[in-house]
């Protein structure tokens, strides 16, 4: 019965972590409580490695797995609006990767005693961010460092470190305030010792918590936005995306978006931009010219003489030559040609000829199958989890917008604004400022399109950019180069904003060298697991 009880208030012990890292992340969070959120989860752990049984790890593992877990849904719940069947997937995957990372730690920590078992927690939790950052089965809307993102004051310091250094800050805190908190705890520690523990650590928490803060704080209100002035307008048109977007006339769309436009732009505005998929029916890249909405865009541009159009759109490019096709390559009915689908953005002006960027950082199960040879017999499925019939083609490299003046945009569609160092090949590419496109009504009234609004001043901040956001629906901003976002519109209604932003070419720390620490932990955790690895075979001989 002792065990039972014990076993009971550790799975209690466990969800409270999940509980807490849930109520720190944004748009409602009370930030602060990451700091400790990890806390009870350390708890948890070292109560299993105090007890030597041998049957602790299947335990343990189902602990880590309920904390994890429990975060997940509470903070990622809204994904089934857009997939039922994916969402229960992708929380749950998620979360297994994570009670995985935290079972790795328990392994070593046992093995290798607190030192070793401790600075591996970090550099395997990084680790795996990073992973979850460059892999196929790709999902970092949980990255630790994401959640600064509604106090962009506490973190100006992410232009030399990047949403993972943020990741290592939180991990810190939670470890030393671990470390506080158990001399407090346990009285198995000489008298005199504890008391020493207990102010070094008491120490420790506050400058770590008060350094880069301060920092920070002071870069926050020193900074201005430097570059050229800049006018912008963007456009959100509200179109249902579950009913009215794919199933209503692409002309009338554009329509209702050029008469939006009509009412904040004028001779002086420089860039007009449409969220993602703006153009639904579908163009083909190689007789774009003669398309009907690219014809009215054209009409619309000449009274508008200085006038940039970039604007999202379902692109098709075919391969009359089969051995140029791509992996992701369909076959043209009727043909032995094949073609592929893009989620594309382009960018259109007054005799400038248009350029198509294709969306690169697809959403897994949805837009793209990950790795098809091992998964590609859930492409039948694709439908239940909320995508369609095979994946969409990418684009191996990163192309700016060069505008009529010859200034560079940076286009990101949806999910592609919270990938860093992948936008960081823009940047290297001296964008000038990010426009960002997209959809986020498919998660409905939910936390989901105000989480990824603010996400994207983490972006603002890693390359000191201005943003100017155009949804669907959602949230359409403007957000300036410290993180502040100064002018939004309204959830579900159609309205358009004028702004400036501020064009500049600065290349920050963060851009010229991107997720060098997400680089280095994954070096080091590769290293680690394989020692541990041949020691195991070893002493297997």
């Amino acid at each position: 019965m002792s065990k039972f009880r014990n076993s009971f208030l550790l799975t209690g012990v466990a969800a409270l972590s999940g509980v807490l890292l849930w109520l720190a992340w944004p748009d409602h969070g009370f930030t602060p409580l990451i700091f400790i959120a990890f806390v009870p989860l350390l708890f948890c752990e070292h109560f299993y490695s105090r007890d030597k049984s041998k049957n602790n790890g299947r335990k343990i593992f189902g602990k880590f797995y309920v904390g994890m877990l429990l975060w997940n849904i509470l903070t990622t719940w809204w994904i089934y609006f857009s997939s039922d069947v994916g969402s229960f997937v992708a929380i749950g995957l998620n979360s297994f990767f994570m009670a995985i990372i935290w079972y790795l730690f328990y392994r070593v920590k046992r093995s290798q005693g607190p030192a070793i078992g401790y600075s591996s927690l970090v550099l395997f939790w990084i680790a795996f961010e990073y992973l979850h950052l460059n892999w196929e089965i790709t999902w970092p809307w949980l990255t630790l460092g994401n959640v600064f993102a509604t106090h962009p004051e506490w973190i100006q310091w992410y232009e030399y470190t990047g949403a993972l250094g943020g990741s290592l800050w939180v991990l810190l805190i939670n470890l030393l305030v671990f470390q506080l908190l158990k001399n407090f705890w346990y009285r198995d520690l000489l008298l005199r010792l504890r008391k020493i523990n207990i102010l070094l650590l008491t120490f420790l928490v506050f400058v770590f918590l008060a350094g880069p803060t301060i920092f920070s704080l002071y870069s926050y209100y020193e900074y201005v936005d430097k570059g050229i002035e800049t006018e912008v307008a963007i456009v959100q048109p509200n179109i249902d995306p579950y009913n009215e977007k794919f199933n209503g006339s692409g002309p009338d769309q554009l329509n209702k978006i050029l008469r939006l436009s009509s009412t904040v732009i004028d001779s002086s505005t420089e860039y007009l931009i449409a969220p993602e998929t703006a153009l639904p029916d579908g163009i083909w890249e190689d007789r774009i010219e003669t398309d009907r909405s690219v014809q009215t865009l054209r009409k619309y541009i000449g009274g508008f003489p200085n006038l940039n159009i970039i604007i999202g759109l379902t692109s098709f490019k075919e391969y009359n030559d089969s051995t140029k096709k791509t992996v992701t390559a369909r076959k043209l009915s009727g043909s032995e040609n094949y073609y592929d689908v893009f989620n594309a953005a382009m960018i259109m002006g007054d005799a400038l000829p248009v350029q198509i960027y294709h969306k690169s950082k697809l959403v897994p199960g949805v837009e793209k199958m990950p790795y098809p040879i091992i998964f590609g017999f859930l492409e039948r499925y694709a439908i239940e989890l909320g995508g369609t019939s095979g994946s969409l083609g990418t684009q191996p490299y990163r192309t700016n917008f060069v505008a009529i003046d010859g200034s560079k945009v940076s286009p990101a569609i949806c999910y592609e604004s919270i990938y860093g160092e992948f936008m960081s090949g823009f940047i290297r590419d001296t964008a000038e400022f990010i426009a960002v496109v997209t959809n986020d009504g498919w998660w409905q009234n939910t936390p989901g399109y105000r989480q990824h609004m603010n996400y994207a001043r983490i972006l603002a901040l890693e390359f000191r950019k201005n943003i100017a956001r155009s949804a669907n629906t959602g949230i359409s901003c403007f957000i300036n180069q410290r993180g502040d976002v100064l002018q939004q519109t309204k959830w579900w209604e159609e309205d358009a904003l004028h702004g400036k932003v501020y064009r500049n070419q600065i290349i920050t720390f963060y851009a010229r060298h991107g997720d060098y620490i997400g680089f280095i932990s994954a070096f080091l955790t590769c290293s680690i697991l394989l020692y541990f690895g041949f020691k195991r075979i070893l002493h297997l001989f």
